[in-house]
């Protein structure tokens, strides 16, 4: 699901790195400021989890997405449930923004369109998507003003890191460009994702919360991170008892290891035809020119970033 980076209104610099371009009169007191320096170690422990890095190669198996969206149905589904139910609740009533930002229908859209009419039937919530849920539905009924971290993570994820993660997918899986199955990464009702999460913040500043209970939100915040985690750690073991599926129209991506000759790219040579080498050299004779690497660990970069604020 993450230094500065100047970007375009709604372009990808701007997407990756939201916290850098936030108001600078911002007080290191500030609820978003305790949560971002409070959950920086959380963040690189979920950005390093195998699913994440997996999904940021594009390396997503279309059945291990579909549980995924699953598993973000029933997180959802509890999320604004409590959300509705502390909607009048001074602790959290600042933060309702329905129209915004409620996923739930979104996935509800991407489930028929995987699983079908009858989705409903054919879905189940996980052992520790259930934690997660038991969790939230807990906070929102005993403890509404920790309900903010729950909202905060998922939320300001998706509408950063998130983004990252819809275009990998949609690439990766094929997907259709009219982007059914993957309506959850789409805010039709926020014009600016930058502007949006700056209003957000503001908001979540003006609670009235003590120091005590400010902790208590970034504690719950790391909480839900290690939530997220179990439930990556979940789909990763689900993933590898998955069979390998083609890709590049029906060809396995050649991995250098045995036989080069096996590579579907390099058969043209072996028939006499003229034609380009095996990606996967070339690939490697120009991961070895310094400007190429210096590149590739940029983008790297980038990459883990945009992660972090998925990782919920």
């Amino acid at each position: 699901m993450p230094s500065a980076m100047e970007g375009s209104e709604g372009g990808e610099g701007e997407i990756l790195h939201y916290e850098e371009t936030e108001d600078d009169n911002v007080s290191p007191t500030d609820l978003s400021e305790l949560l971002k320096e409070g959950t920086k170690e959380s963040h690189d422990r979920a950005e390093n989890t195998q699913f994440v890095k997996d999904f940021l190669k594009g390396r997503i198996k279309k059945e291990l997405f579909k549980l995924a969206t699953v598993a973000l149905y029933f997180t959802y589904s509890a999320l604004e449930e409590e959300m509705d139910r502390n909607k009048d609740n001074q602790v959290f009533a600042p933060l309702y923004f329905p129209l915004e930002l409620h996923r739930r229908e979104a996935l509800v859209k991407d489930l028929k369109y995987f699983y079908g009419e009858d989705w409903k039937e054919k879905i189940q919530c996980s052992e520790a998507t259930q934690h997660y849920v038991d969790r939230i539905h807990h906070v929102g009924q005993h403890e509404p003003e920790l309900l903010v971290a729950h909202a905060y993570t998922r939320y300001m994820g998706d509408l950063s890191g998130g983004q990252v993660l819809k275009k990998v997918a949609q690439r990766a899986l094929k997907l259709p460009s009219t982007e059914e199955g993957i309506q959850f990464y789409t805010f039709d009702n926020i014009s600016n994702a930058q502007q949006f999460k700056q209003l957000y913040r503001a908001r979540m500043n003006a609670l009235d919360l003590d120091k005590n209970t400010k902790e208590k939100v970034v504690e719950e915040a790391n909480r839900a991170f290690r939530f997220n985690m179990q439930v990556f750690d979940e789909l990763d073991k689900i993933g590898r008892s998955l069979p390998e599926e083609a890709q590049d129209g029906g060809f396995p991506v050649h991995d250098g290891k045995g036989d080069p000759r096996k590579c579907p790219y390099y058969a043209d040579k072996l028939a006499g035809k003229a034609g380009p080498g095996c990606p996967y050299h070339t690939a490697v004779a120009l991961a070895k020119q310094p400007l190429v690497q210096l590149v590739m660990a940029a983008c790297v970069a980038v990459a883990a970033g945009a992660a972090a604020w998925y990782l919920m």
